[in-house]
């Protein structure tokens, strides 16, 4: 777990210590491995305090889905501030293929959104600024929608091989689907 901000409350870093626990126990085990006990058990905690600090399991889910997602739209909204930042992003998503647990914890609560309608719009937001580092280089609506796809598809099939890419490789990808970047932005 990374290091949390000793400004925040107490219950703010229980909170956060939580949602880690879940993304480790995802990364483990799966949704299906979520119960209050894993998770309490993974971060160090009472049981109670899952039900103390969430509704729910589903709760539970959803604040881990939305930090992540949170988290992957600021890197991607941060590679949209201008120039070209293809070299950046290829670097950043051979980092994230190289170390698959937290990516495959990712897709997971991703594809739980698929379930549940209401999840939707923590996905949403990363698919919103994946969308908008592709109108950096290109005015097409239908290459953008290319990029989104190329980029989600690249990643889960990273899950699936035992070869991950280089940065070299990722970059000649993100070449073909967008050129370069658009003047003035």
């Amino acid at each position: 777990m990374k290091r949390l901000d000793r400004r925040y409350p107490k219950g703010e870093l229980r909170r956060r210590a939580l949602i880690e626990a879940t993304l480790r126990v995802i990364e483990r085990d799966g949704v299906s491995g979520v119960s209050h006990r894993t998770v309490s058990q993974e971060a160090g905690l009472p049981t109670s305090s899952t039900t103390y600090y969430f509704t729910g399991l589903g709760d539970l889910l959803a604040a881990a889905l939305t930090c992540v997602m949170d988290e992957d739209s600021e890197r991607m909204r941060r590679l949209s501030s201008g120039g070209d930042r293809r070299r950046e992003l290829a670097e950043l998503l051979a980092r994230v293929a190289a170390e698959p647990g937290r990516l495959l914890a990712e897709y997971e609560l991703f594809l739980l959104a698929a379930r549940r309608p209401h999840l939707r719009e923590a996905t949403d937001r990363w698919l919103v600024a994946v969308s908008a580092f592709a109108r950096c280089y290109t005015d097409d609506p239908v290459r953008a929608r290319v990029v989104v796809a190329m980029i989600d598809g690249f990643l889960l099939q990273t899950l699936l091989s035992e070869n991950k890419p280089t940065a070299d490789e990722v970059e000649a990808l993100l070449s073909v689907v967008l050129p370069g970047p658009l003047p003035d932005r």
